[in-house]
């Protein structure tokens, strides 16, 4: 949610920052004007209320004195002005609502630091790690090389729920379930977050806490007539168990890693990215997601942002750190760096996290606060990040470490879970 507090006293400031990220004057007008009719609205129903409560004085003054035309006077009067108020506080809420909706509409506002960019190609890569294979033979992308081993199956996978859904099998049913397994461990045991088990249905107004309503509603998968939404990411579910909480400042940070399916109807796809595992419409994924003080949330994303690219170094995969300027940020994201592993496929490197710093925005549509003292509650700031995408990893390792023959290495950290140093 944005702070209309903010948008109220540095209308120039917030226009600034959002037209970096393409955001319409518009939006912003409409929601000043909204909000000054609103404040205009509540002085005025505060004026009659303070008249009726004048005239309730009034009235028992003239009973009192035996006042009875004054008496009757007085009550046609406070009839008139309790009407007035009944039919104002309806539309003060209907102002709320209107304001409140707007507010929802409006992305946050990018960190200082952020570069400056028109789209994607004005991202800026800070740094790279590994070497890229080279290979001595033709290699194959997954969806043919899966296939070819049989132990991918998209063909039975359409049979079952149509385009891009996928069918692991055999040792690389095992592989995903490993990876899986892997991360979770390196962050809970190594990193210190703690694993959290979720539901993968949420409510309306989870699913808003987040910021993914009502923008992304589109992308969605929404059941019927319970108005509950799949999941999109673990994000969702791990930003908003604490809505509406006050936390003690002394238990901050807390650190959550949860895997889950997630679900995207992901419109717009085309190319490559709809050839087997890159963009599908259910994939597996281990999420990461913090909540700090405000000073400290800086910090905290190069933290998060470590503990992924290390689940990276240690499955030998190749990658680059990007960070995002102004017209790719995410909606709810101030500051936001991207992990690209590299895809042999692509002959290029490929997004397997996204790490954010959603300042107090996540925290302040769900009213997520910490106390300090005696003071009062402040907002929290919350992060997010993939620690990482398993079926993209599970891709990178298939591609980046097969062999000639069809068969493929697993990397050292696997080894002990998979079973096996080479499958196929």
């Amino acid at each position: 949610m944005f702070d209309i507090k903010a948008l109220r006293e540095n209308p120039d400031i917030v226009r600034r920052a959002l037209k970096e990220r393409q955001v319409s004057d518009t939006l912003i007008n409409e929601t000043l004007q909204l909000d000054e009719s609103l404040r205009d609205h509540l002085t005025q129903m505060n004026r009659l209320k303070a008249e009726r409560n004048s005239l309730s004085s009034d009235i028992a003054r003239a009973k009192a004195s035996g006042q009875q035309d004054r008496v009757l006077e007085l009550l046609e009067r406070a009839k008139e002005v309790s009407d007035l108020v009944k039919k104002g506080d309806a539309r003060a809420r209907e102002f709320e609502e209107e304001l409140r909706l707007n507010l929802l509409q409006i992305p946050n506002i990018p960190d200082d630091s952020v570069p400056l960019g028109d789209d994607e190609s004005d991202n800026v890569e800070l740094r790279k790690w590994g070497e890229v294979p080279v290979f001595n033979f033709e290699p194959l992308p997954h969806w043919e090389l899966g296939p070819k081993t049989g132990m991918m199956d998209f063909e039975r996978a359409a049979k079952l729920s149509g385009a891009r859904f996928g069918l692991l099998r055999g040792q690389i049913a095992t592989l995903s379930r490993a990876l899986i397994n892997f991360m979770l461990d390196l962050h809970v045991k190594e990193h210190h977050y703690q694993e959290v088990s979720l539901p993968h249905l949420v409510k309306r107004e989870t699913m808003l806490a987040s910021g993914q309503l009502p923008k992304f509603e589109e992308e969605l998968y929404n059941t019927q007539p319970d108005d509950l939404f799949l999941i999109p990411t673990a994000e969702v579910p791990l930003v908003a168990q604490h809505a509406d909480e006050i936390i003690e400042k002394t238990s901050l940070p807390l650190k959550y890693a949860s895997y889950t399916p997630c679900y995207r109807r992901e419109a717009g796809s085309y190319g490559k990215d709809v050839r087997g595992m890159i963009r599908v419409h259910q994939f597996d994924k281990v999420e990461l997601v913090w909540f700090t003080l405000p000073e400290d949330s800086q910090d905290a994303l190069e933290k998060l942002t470590a503990d992924a690219e290390e689940v990276l170094r240690r499955l030998e995969l190749p990658y680059r750190v990007v960070q995002l300027c102004t017209a790719d940020l995410g909606f709810a994201s101030s500051k936001t760096y991207d992990l690209e592993v590299w895809l042999p496929s692509y002959n290029a490197y490929k997004e397997i996290s996204s790490c954010s710093n959603t300042t107090d925005f996540q925290a302040r549509r769900s009213n997520i606060r910490y106390r300090d003292g005696g003071s009062k509650p402040r907002f929290v700031h919350a992060l997010n990040g993939s620690g990482i995408a398993v079926g993209r990893a599970l891709v990178a390792i298939v591609e980046s470490f097969q062999r000639k023959d069809g068969s493929i290495r697993i990397p050292d950290a696997l080894v002990p879970l998979v079973g096996a140093e080479v499958i196929g």
